[in-house]
């Protein structure tokens, strides 16, 4: 059975069918515009750390399961033995150009080309490997009736410090009350998060500081 007939459809919006989709065009657009030479400067320090490709290309599930490939900044020495697990910033695989990028979540930005290709939303899930698809749970299934985004409400409270079945009742809360208050909310929230630190917002999804 496919993961879009698994879990109901949320409720039908002018906002969830057609203005998020604008505003993803919008925002994505004029960032690329504003980001682009930074993004230049950010391929040069990658090249001249390592050798190696600029981008790394991975498969990720996108809306009702569907497989595209995702793009990021190279942030380890090696992008074909990048293991299939968190990373985190002491690993020894990871540049000094990763490691900032990584801190900042820069090298996540360059997705901005998924958004644009209508394959990401701004807001959203972040995109899962393949293979967890096996280990969903309900809330993890509800997580592939939207499209993945950049950032979401997991990854602004807390994102890796939190369990998988955690990240996912966050993606699951956000699915149900998707609405533009709520993205705009998000994004405004994970401009804090990529300054200070996504330690300093972790918090469970039953309210309690972890």
């Amino acid at each position: 059975m496919s993961p879009k007939s698994e879990v109901a459809s949320p409720t039908a919006g002018f906002y969830r069918h057609f203005g998020k989709r604008l505003l993803d065009i919008l925002l994505s657009i004029l960032a690329t515009v504003v980001l682009f030479p930074f993004f230049l400067i950010i391929a040069v320090a990658i090249r001249l750390e390592t050798p190696g490709p600029i981008f790394y290309v991975q498969d990720r599930l996108g809306l009702h399961g569907k497989i595209f490939p995702a793009i990021k900044f190279r942030t380890m020495t090696h992008a074909e033995r990048i293991p299939d697990h968190e990373i985190f910033s002491n690993d020894p695989d990871v540049t000094r150009v990763g490691t900032f990028l990584r801190r900042y979540k820069l090298d996540e930005l360059i997705q901005l080309v998924n958004v644009l290709k209508g394959e990401m939303s701004v807001v959203g899930p972040r995109p899962a490997l393949p293979r967890q698809l096996s280990e969903y749970d309900e809330n993890g299934r509800k997580r592939l009736l939207v499209k993945p985004g950049l950032s979401g409400l997991a990854q602004i409270n807390g994102n890796i410090y939190l369990s998988w079945p955690e990240r996912w009742q966050y993606d699951a809360r956000y699915v149900e009350n998707c609405s533009l208050a709520l993205d705009l909310w998000i994004i405004w929230r994970t401009i804090a998060v990529m300054t200070l630190g996504e330690e300093k917002f972790l918090q469970s999804p039953t309210g309690k500081k972890v």
